[in-house]
């Protein structure tokens, strides 16, 4: 699993240091670096983020000041000089609070902490499982099961390791019940569980016995998700 993570700093000095602390921990993945709250604010409307390490004292417009406005917010890690905004912070449910200047031991149980937290979500969620109604019956699918799903027509095929389910639903509703982190639409007719994706062939993902085609649209952000959080 790879942590996407931005950062938002306006002193170049600490910005770097964050950076250089990133790259040294494998399982974190640098998307993006702000110079302030506004341009953090832009940048989470259209990029998809796990992980903040954010500033409070920015030009215009504070780090909690964001935080606030934020309807639901990525996991936060503080980064300040100020020691007096921390229980402040943790108001906001903030993940930790790290004083510069920032040691690496200080800065490695951080994300470790993280990092364990993320682990244990995703593997809550894939214990989940939802009810389908296939062959006038109501069928419990637990969704770490779950290959794929196509869409025909007015109904979908929901692929499992053992059986195929006919479903008289959308695509778009059974999308609405199935975890976006692992999930994902790779076509107009196909979601695929990210999870079982063996291999990437031109156009194509590998999922058991089955290639999928990628939108060509939506190739480019496909790949960078499988290749940055499943299969390296």
């Amino acid at each position: 699993m790879k942590i996407k993570c931005i950062i938002t700093d306006d002193e170049p000095l600490a910005r770097k240091g964050l950076r250089e602390y990133i790259e040294d921990i494998d399982f974190l993945l640098l998307i993006g670096e702000c110079e302030n709250a506004m341009q953090l604010n832009s940048m989470l409307k259209d990029t998809q983020v796990d992980l903040l390490f954010l500033d409070i004292e920015m030009p215009r417009i504070s780090g909690l000041d964001l935080l606030s406005s934020l309807q639901d917010p990525p996991k936060v890690i503080i980064t300040s000089a100020y020691e007096q905004y921390a229980l402040k912070g943790y108001e906001f449910d903030v993940a930790d609070y790290l004083l510069k200047p920032i040691s690496f031991e200080r800065f490695l149980k951080a994300v470790n902490k993280i990092h364990d937290q993320m682990e244990k979500e995703s593997k809550s969620e894939m214990d989940k499982y939802i009810f389908v109604k296939s062959d006038k019956q109501l069928k419990k699918i637990s969704l770490k099961d779950i290959l794929f799903v196509e869409s025909l027509e007015n109904y979908v095929i929901l692929y499992t390791e053992s059986s195929k389910e006919v479903i008289y639903v959308t695509l778009k509703h059974i999308a609405e019940s199935l975890p976006p982190d692992v999930f994902l639409q790779v076509h107009r007719s196909y979601i695929i569980n990210a999870e079982h994706v063996s291999a990437i062939e031109g156009n194509m993902l590998k999922i058991g016995t089955h290639k999928i085609p990628v939108a060509r649209n939506l190739r480019e952000k496909i790949y960078n998700f499988i290749l940055n959080n499943r299969l390296i």
